[in-house]
């Protein structure tokens, strides 16, 4: 049985290169009809009656309209079979489309609907593990902490509190982000646009970095059309980046130009940088690249919400090259010499 079913579902489908169901249905309906009238005249002509060879042209027609129509409504059976299993959290399944109709068109977007649905859930379990993960983290040393002290294993020193509130403050950090991340798949968020003067706006952000080595170049007068809130948000994630990743007294450089009406705002280290293969994939979701699993590898959210912000703005952010260390650039439109 399964040999003649497999037989089956490859069987050519001639009507398949018609690009109209309706035409299809037409040739099957002009097919049927002729086979019954041959069948009846074939059988007039050896002396049979029509009520003879009636029933037999009938059947005839059937069995010729299966071969000629078969495909015409298997994409529509495979697309209801797909679409139970996926009901039941199976996005594997694709449907036969080789008709060039509107069934076949409608094939065709089953199957990208099928895949995007299936890179949604890859990517939703990669998220719930994600968090899972970087919660667990800071509070399993949160936890340790505190039992120590509790104990009196440890003593209640400044530095073991110290240790405990750097914890909590990973943890608000992470939680603030994933907020942030809500909102922007909620796409919920608007700008409150206003012109900011670049070089004070530079150095408000850079002095929330104490102990850090910021150097800003930026043209005089220059003015920006931005988000206050968020374009901060951008810049100090962008800062913190190069703060972890570049060498303990490197220097970070913030530089920022007027292009056309907009601005171009960069922000390089002299870290160990990141390799080409790597850039296209940093400002994804928990992305760490090769800092992934190191203890100052972050949580891998900062680069995507500040992408989003920058999305936001009608902007754009990515990595340029640079001879040494790291450089991010980021381009905002609507600003001002």
């Amino acid at each position: 049985m399964r040999f003649f079913h497999s037989l089956w579902k490859r069987w050519p489908r001639p009507l398949d290169p018609l690009r109209s169901i309706k035409v299809k249905f037409g040739i099957v309906t002009v097919v049927t009809i002729i086979t019954a009238t041959l069948l009846v005249l074939w059988g007039y002509v050896l002396g049979f009656r029509a009520r003879q060879t009636l029933p037999a042209g009938i059947l005839l027609s059937l069995v010729v309209t299966q071969l000629i129509a078969h495909g015409m409504t298997a994409p529509l059976r495979e697309m209801t079979a797909a679409a139970r299993a996926m009901a039941r959290g199976d996005y594997s399944r694709r449907v036969r489309a080789t008709s060039r109709d509107e069934v076949g068109e409608l094939a065709h977007a089953f199957n990208r609907m099928a895949a995007d649905l299936a890179e949604v859930d890859r990517q939703r379990r990669e998220f719930v593990a994600n968090v899972s993960h970087e919660l667990r983290t800071p509070i399993s040393a949160l936890q340790a902490v505190l039992e120590n002290v509790a104990d009196g294993v440890t003593p209640a020193t400044p530095e073991v509190l110290e240790s405990a509130v750097q914890q909590t403050e990973r943890l608000g950090r992470l939680v603030t982000q994933l907020l942030d991340l809500s909102r922007a798949d909620a796409g919920a968020t608007g700008l409150d646009l206003a012109e900011l003067d670049v070089a004070r706006f530079v150095g408000e952000v850079a002095a929330g970095l104490p102990g850090a080595r910021v150097t800003a170049d930026v043209t005089p007068g220059l003015r920006a059309l931005a988000d206050r809130d968020r374009l901060h948000q951008v810049l100090a994630n962008l800062l913190d980046n190069a703060v972890r990743h570049g060498p303990p007294d490197g220097l970070i450089t913030v530089t920022a130009r007027p292009q056309g009406t907009g601005v171009v705002l960069e922000v390089a280290d002299e870290g160990p940088g990141i390799p080409p293969a790597e850039r296209a994939h940093v400002f994804q979701r928990f992305s760490r690249g090769s800092h992934a699993g190191t203890p100052d590898g972050g949580t891998g959210l900062g680069l995507a919400i500040a992408r989003w912000a920058i999305d936001l703005h009608g902007g754009d952010i990515h990595v340029v090259d640079s001879p040494r260390g790291c450089r991010i650039r980021v381009v905002l439109p609507g600003g001002s010499a």
